[in-house]
């Protein structure tokens, strides 16, 4: 074998290795842009369901007059609907399986935001916190209860029978702690009425 083609065969190898790399770096572009893409695909799907969700029971409050709540529990990344019931008690309403408990998936935060909200005016009905507190709440001085009796916690956001709503914020997030993901952001905006708005995706907050 001559010199030259044991260069040609030399200059192939190296070219087929090169090839080899780029298409390993081409294939992790496209599976680390597929997953960014996927997890925000997801959140906008979340942000979605409640945003459709919360409609439904605001109607459901109307037509059936009663006053209803969304309890959020940030921790558990929960979210249930809750019924003033006869007893003026909240209560976990239990009426069909979309109003059920829902616990976004693992890699999904969320947080509420009920204060400094820029489409709140300074006259509005939700400024006065002492209509929640003072009228839907139980007087511990006048009564006692045991542990195991204990009502649940009140919700945070009211849906009341004329189709006012608590105006609030809330903000599902994606904050990946580990790998190259970026983290993306939607809010979901209640402004005193449904339809709740939609804004996302956001990459800061």
């Amino acid at each position: 074998m001559s010199h030259k083609q044991r260069q040609a065969k030399g200059f192939t190898l190296l070219e087929v290795m090169l090839v080899l790399l780029l298409m390993g770096l081409i294939v992790g572009s496209v599976v680390y842009n597929s997953v960014t893409v996927d997890q925000e695909q997801l959140l906008e799907k979340q942000a979605r369901r409640l945003q459709v969700v919360v409609g439904t029971v605001s109607e459901f409050a109307i037509l059936n007059q009663l006053e209803m709540g969304i309890r959020v529990n940030p921790e558990d990344q929960e979210y249930l609907f809750m019924v003033l019931d006869e007893d003026q008690q909240w209560q976990p309403f239990a009426g069909a399986p979309l109003f059920e408990p829902y616990r976004l998936p693992e890699q999904f935060g969320l947080e509420l935001q009920l204060d400094d909200l820029p489409w709140v005016s300074e006259d509005s009905l939700f400024e006065d916190d002492t209509i929640f507190d003072e009228r839907l709440e139980l007087d511990d001085k006048e009564v006692s209860i045991g542990e195991d009796d204990k009502p649940p916690p009140p919700p945070q956001i009211l849906l009341f029978s004329s189709g006012e709503i608590t105006p609030f914020s809330m903000i599902l997030k994606y904050e990946p702690s580990f790998g190259n993901d970026e983290p993306v952001y939607y809010r979901v905006n209640a402004e005193e009425y449904v339809p709740l708005i939609v804004d996302g995706p956001l990459e800061v907050l």
